[in-house]
């Protein structure tokens, strides 16, 4: 029964996008003669058939965004900014979150494929998360934000190896100096694997591997986020109900 009512929802969302489509290319269509016809040749564009760029579904009520990757970079930076390090040391998250940081704190950015980005106020290296180019205890200011759960999965390059993520946990541990601070962001709720894009945890793993650090703050970005923006000082009951959350994890390393 459930299975039949799947079914039947997904050929009715795929039945609604089409509607949506050919609604939306007659709408189109309209205005792309309107204006043209209305086009004042005195204000010196061109408009060619070879430059049309047909974007559809944009007329929205309000603006749609990725709730994930739009609210762990504004929670971190607003973390780090409270922090105020001397220098931030990001590792492979969004490359939105190091470049808007970099503007008011130095940071150092290192990724598997790392990013050819030239802005002042940051630098961007190779870096490997499973095995970090610094020192033991020496990174007083790390983050690593919505990246760990694809560490060994092969989709970026990397080696797979079903325990890789565990390795790139415990390096973050490693590095994370005495009295230092740790953001760290994963997809939370029931754990499960989906190969090969991400795996998701629960609140107790993501404890259970930083263990050795003390839990400054646990938010949330719920599956309804669109609705509700970040769950600020989120509980474990919060965390166990998402299907697709993301948990927001500031740690930090007592002396």
């Amino acid at each position: 029964m459930i299975r039949e009512t799947l079914k039947k929802s997904k050929l009715l969302q795929k039945l609604y996008y089409i509607y949506r489509r050919i609604i939306s290319k007659k709408k189109y269509q309209k205005q792309y003669t309107q204006f043209k016809q209305n086009l004042s040749q005195k204000r010196g564009f061109q408009m060619e058939s070879k430059d049309v760029r047909m974007v559809l579904n944009e007329d929205t009520s309000s603006t749609l965004f990725d709730t994930h990757y739009i609210y762990h970079p504004a929670w971190a930076v607003r973390i780090v900014k409270k922090i105020n390090p001397e220098v931030h040391v990001d590792i492979s998250s969004t490359l939105t979150f190091s470049s808007m940081l970099s503007a008011f704190i130095p940071v150092e950015f290192y990724d598997y494929r790392p990013a050819n980005l030239q802005l002042s106020g940051l630098i961007s290296k190779k870096g490997d998360l499973q095995n970090l180019p610094f020192k033991d205890g020496s990174v007083a200011s790390l983050s690593c934000l919505h990246t760990v759960e694809h560490i060994g999965l092969g989709r970026y390059g990397d080696p797979i190896d079903p325990n890789g993520d565990l390795v790139a946990v415990s390096e973050l541990n490693r590095v994370l100096a005495p009295n230092g601070n740790l953001l760290f962001a994963v997809p939370i709720g029931q754990p499960r694997i989906c190969f090969n894009a991400h795996r998701i945890y629960s609140y107790t793993q993501i404890m259970e591997y930083f263990s050795e650090l003390t839990l400054e703050e646990f938010s949330l970005i719920p599956d309804n986020a669109i609705e509700t923006g970040i769950i600020a000082n989120a509980s474990k009951k919060d965390s166990d109900a998402q299907e697709y959350g993301c948990g927001l994890f500031w740690f930090s390393k007592k002396s």
